[in-house]
């Protein structure tokens, strides 16, 4: 059975710690991080949280205890990684249109690095050569995930050097003596069909031959969650399954070994977050009832972003008739959370909890209206402990310089 906090205990945390408020529980992102260990026991498999879902340090921390690695989309997330234990080698810097200098900190650093532009690559044999062991981001020109936003690896994507390149990579690697022992690919987020894995596999099964000091086939992340009940997430064990027999096939044609990386984000971290707000106002508009809620786009913007949808539920009157809302922020936008909504009858003051909350909410907050950023809370060993405290007008004219009259 899944780990999951009650109404009863996410209305007390609400009680004690106050709203707009995130909410992590530690044992579902083990029981999470377990789920990909068991489906794929089988072949030589490593995982990358990709923390860029949700930096927390008490978060990495615990990604961290449990056995993962860390992924990260910047240096600074590469010294977050580093700050919560990890050891260089258990961290993956993928860098994405970044200044040469930002991978030079990255190799100061000494983690794993991935380069995502042949700009950046001549940059980095000029210096290093053959010194410093390296990966190649490659567009494969699959289309996969949830929407255009959220996929990186369709052939207008500006992630990656473009698969039809490779072959200036490989001219590259020989002018510049480079150590490639990686090759990278990440189609996208929210990735159901299982198959799209194996059509990036199917992308770099050709190049293998052409990188000799090759070590590891690094196929992203992007596994599907469930938001709306009822829907179905990424099947783990059968990708785990479709992996072990394509690199099975590697093995037998090319009589190499390689590892396998994987950088699961949202998959770790989503479903073991909620996101608990308060009704503000009841508001009837002809036949339409607006709820307004104490947050905005400011502390989760996927809806309005992306049209993400989030399970909400009335966790202080949760056995009432259902009737129809649109659930909305308190930001001057609009920011609907919800529209057409059918949730269990809402009053002035009652708590709301928005469910799949741990990835891509807090990380994506902002001080938008001047407003707060929320605390956020990490339930561990049935106790609750604050890891972030709610900002303060301090915080907001903390880094503002206001010049002498």
């Amino acid at each position: 059975m899944s780990q999951v906090l009650t109404h009863q205990q996410l209305l007390k945390i609400a009680g004690e710690f106050g709203t707009p408020l995130y909410v992590y529980h530690a044992e579902r992102i083990t029981e999470q991080y377990r789920r990909l260990q068991q489906a794929f026991t089988e072949t030589n498999t490593a995982f990358f949280y990709a923390c860029k879902a949700l930096t927390n340090i008490s978060v990495l921390k615990h990604i961290k205890s449990i056995g993962c690695n860390a992924d990260c989309s910047s240096v600074n997330e590469v010294q977050l990684a580093l700050m919560a234990g990890f050891s260089p080698q258990q961290v993956l810097y993928t860098s994405n249109n970044i200044a040469f200098s930002e991978i030079e900190k990255a190799v100061s650093l000494g983690v794993h690095v991935n380069i995502d532009s042949l700009s950046n690559l001549r940059k980095f044999g000029d210096k290093y050569g053959h010194s410093y062991p390296v990966g190649i981001r490659l567009r494969p020109n699959i289309m996969a995930g949830g929407n255009l936003k959220i996929s990186t690896g369709h052939n207008k994507s500006k992630f990656g050097i473009p698969i039809e390149d490779t072959g200036k990579v490989i001219q590259l690697m020989k002018e510049k003596n480079l150590h490639i022992r990686t090759l990278h690919i990440h189609t996208g987020s929210e990735i159901k069909d299982v198959e799209v894995f194996a059509r990036g596999i199917e992308v770099l099964f050709e190049l293998i031959p052409h990188f000799p000091e090759l070590e590891v086939i690094d196929l992203g992340g992007g596994f599907k969650v469930p938001y709306a009940p009822g829907e179905e997430g990424t099947d783990i064990t059968l990708l785990g399954k479709k992996v072990k027999a394509e690199f099975e096939a590697i093995e037998k044609r090319y009589n190499r070994k390689l590892q396998i990386w994987f950088e699961p984000g949202k998959f770790l971290v989503s479903e073991a977050g909620y996101f608990i707000v308060q009704v503000n106002v009841l508001k009837q508009s002809g036949d339409t009832t607006f709820a307004g809620v104490n947050s905005g786009l400011n502390h989760l913007i996927r809806p309005m972003f992306y049209g993400s949808y989030h399970h909400i539920e009335n966790i202080s009157n949760a056995t009432a008739a259902l009737h129809r809302y649109n659930i909305v922020g308190n930001i001057c936008e609009t920011d609907n959370f919800a529209e057409d909504r059918m949730v269990a009858e809402i009053r002035e003051d009652d708590y709301l909890v928005f469910y799949n909350a741990g990835a891509y909410g807090f990380e994506m907050a902002s001080n938008y209206n001047s407003r707060f950023k929320p605390a956020e809370v990490l339930v561990k060993d049935n106790k609750s402990s604050l890891i972030r405290r709610r900002d303060t007008l301090e915080d907001i004219l903390a880094t503002q310089v206001v010049p002498a009259d």
